[in-house]
């Protein structure tokens, strides 16, 4: 397995929410263990939201002593969400804060992936498929029939997210269980990588690429190329 990432500032905010984990050796019981988080609530909430949660999700795995790889993801993003919640209470600059998160890990030929929020999990190969379901105004407006995808309405409201890990004490998580194929790329990013690119653009770059290592910067180069709006994280993971 060959696994790499990088966070950015992008070219508009002035600090970085994203938090990112990219452990290719095993923790606790799960041999692996792939995270993005895209931190909310403020100069200070947001930065301590995402990296509160992925200390407090890893603790938590490392600490677990069960074998399902989704029974331990589980019980890792409630505690760490509870945790955070917590903390929003226990300061007025922290109040409302809160941060989506991706993760996954690869057990043999399958690939166990959790979200909450519109953080993104893709399979790249020779196509581009979105595993994870983006919790976000929009996406439960397109599946009601009330909005196109794509639309101008679409794209102006797509950052309002109805997700979050630390907005209460428990938190409803995707999860999902995918067989993996030979050749086939895992990307984990924030929405300052998918708002900035198309997914096709995203895959040619990967698909492209003979040097797998300097992905991630070239994904965030991209990115920044395209406006750089926003914060850009993104763990890249080849299984075989």
């Amino acid at each position: 397995m060959v696994a790499c990432a990088l966070t950015d500032r992008g070219r508009k905010r002035e600090n970085n929410q994203d938090s990112i984990c990219c452990v290719s050796t095993p923790v606790g019981n799960l041999p692996n263990l792939f995270i993005v988080a895209d931190g909310m609530g403020g100069h200070q909430g947001g930065e301590f939201a995402s990296a509160f949660v992925i200390e407090a999700v890893v603790n938590a795995v490392r600490e677990d002593t069960g074998n399902n790889p989704i029974t331990i993801m589980n019980r890792a993003l409630q505690e760490a969400n509870k945790n955070l919640y917590e903390q929003s209470l226990s300061s007025p600059s922290l109040e409302g804060m809160g941060t989506t998160l991706v993760l996954a890990c690869v057990e043999g030929e399958t690939l166990y992936v959790s979200n909450i929020g519109d953080s993104r999990l893709y399979i790249i190969n020779e196509e581009i498929r979105q595993i994870t379901r983006d919790h976000s105004l929009v996406e439960e407006l397109v599946l009601q029939g009330k909005m196109e995808r794509g639309s101008e309405t679409y794209l102006e409201q797509k950052n309002i997210i109805t997700r979050a890990m630390g907005i209460k004490d428990q938190v409803t998580v995707d999860f999902f269980e995918v067989e993996l194929e030979k050749g086939d790329i895992l990307l984990l990013c924030s929405d300052g990588l998918s708002n900035m690119l198309e997914d096709e653009e995203i895959r040619d770059i990967v698909w492209k690429e003979e040097d797998f290592t300097s992905l991630p910067g070239k994904l965030v180069e991209a990115a920044n190329n395209q406006g750089g709006r926003d914060n850009i994280s993104v763990v890249l993971v080849k299984p075989e």
